[in-house]
């Protein structure tokens, strides 16, 4: 099986039939007929699914772990019970602090600060 990816697209060739079955049943990736491959975005869930049937290739297996890492500091972020802010918010009043830690996961998220860590 061959794999690729582009930007955020997960390409998948020569795949064996049990590989092809497997992966079409998880409906994450669809059968390109024109290149002859599957085509799928290359989110957590995914390239945790592939890696636990074969071995993701080492670019592939990079973006697994630093996406893994933005799940951390985003998890950390959450239950944070008092969290300090990653930026002088535009905003009048003072946030709350559920405020603040859904204001600094979608900084992480967005890819906006780094990601300690990754």
């Amino acid at each position: 099986m061959k794999m690729a990816l582009q930007g955020t697209a997960l390409l998948i060739k020569d795949a064996d039939n049990v590989q092809f079955t497997v992966i079409k049943s998880w409906n994450k990736m669809k059968w390109d007929r024109k290149a002859q491959l599957l085509r799928g975005t290359a989110d957590i869930e995914l390239l945790d699914k592939l890696a636990s049937i074969v071995r993701l290739p080492p670019a592939i297996e990079d973006r697994r772990s630093r996406l893994h890492a933005l799940q951390d500091a985003v998890d950390a972020e959450r239950v944070n019970p008092e969290p300090t802010p990653f930026f002088k918010y535009p905003v009048k009043l003072p946030l709350y602090a559920h405020q603040m830690r859904g204001a600094n996961m979608a900084l992480l998220t967005f890819g906006w600060v780094p990601v300690k860590g990754a």
